[in-house]
């Protein structure tokens, strides 16, 4: 089983929603979990249905009271037994599909923390973290943390006042809590335990987000509980085609064997 997450900035706004498509068409995933879903949710949903009609995919959806939606998609033969969505305590939002496999019932969550306020980001990370518990459970998406394991201070001093306070606690320290809160509750970093390359996955080399352009980070995860990160395998960024100019971060996908 092969599991991608993206934040596809506003949307796939500008005329980039074909090139998110012609991506994810490639890849063939059989679950994604998008964020940045900007106006998915109106109109009945209509832009949702298209994007997931045109992968041939369900989608679960999960409009947001103050940011933008979140989903998580999933590819026939797989289904979804049980779906729900998080907006009351998330800036964002949290998709939430339970689909059941033949090596059990696999839970996925698509989510996107706070931007702006580490602890807002902190207590976000430590509620998902607590709430979902069961064993074969992934929460993927845009963390906008960066992680306990890395030395930052040399790629912060790139960024302006503005982005570099995003990532810094009162006490003026890198601030990786949010990360670590997902640790400490037993969950994996799968890049970590099996990824390749640097796994940095902002900014894209002609998507935007310029303002991390001399710094490079690692914002988005998948981060497994420890019985079903024993079975990933091959987790990577993807790069180059589409992939360099759909959004600001780049794809981050993972396989999963046994499932």
């Amino acid at each position: 089983m092969k599991l991608l997450t993206w934040n596809i900035k506003t949307g796939g706004s500008g005329g980039r929603l074909d090139a998110v498509l012609t991506l994810l068409a490639r890849e063939r995933p059989d679950v994604v979990a998008l964020q940045e879903l900007r106006d998915f949710h109106r109109h009945d949903g209509a832009r949702m249905a298209y994007l997931a009609s045109a992968l041939g995919m369900t989608a679960v959806l999960a409009p947001s009271l103050f940011g933008q939606p979140v989903a998580v998609l999933v590819r026939p033969p797989l289904r979804v037994s049980e779906r729900s969505a998080v907006r009351w305590r998330l800036h964002h939002a949290a998709a939430v599909a339970t689909i059941p496999t033949g090596g059990g019932e696999l839970t996925v969550v698509s989510t996107h923390l706070n931007p702006f306020r580490p602890y807002r980001r902190l207590r976000e990370a430590t509620w998902l973290a607590h709430r979902y518990r069961a064993p074969l459970t992934v929460i993927a998406g845009d963390l906008n943390s960066l992680d306990p394991d890395t030395q930052h201070r040399e790629r912060l001093a790139r960024l302006s006042e503005l982005y570099r306070r995003r990532h810094l606690g009162p006490d003026g320290q890198v601030d990786t809590r949010a990360v670590a809160a997902f640790r400490a509750a037993g969950f994996q970093d799968l890049w970590r335990t099996a990824g390749s390359g640097d796994g940095l996955t902002v900014p894209t080399s002609k998507g935007g987000g310029q303002e991390f352009s001399n710094a490079g980070m690692r914002l988005d995860y998948l981060m497994a509980r420890p019985a079903l990160a024993a079975k990933a395998a091959d987790a990577r960024v993807i790069r180059g085609d589409e992939a360099e100019w759909a959004s600001d971060h780049y794809p981050l996908a993972v396989t999963f064997r046994g499932l």
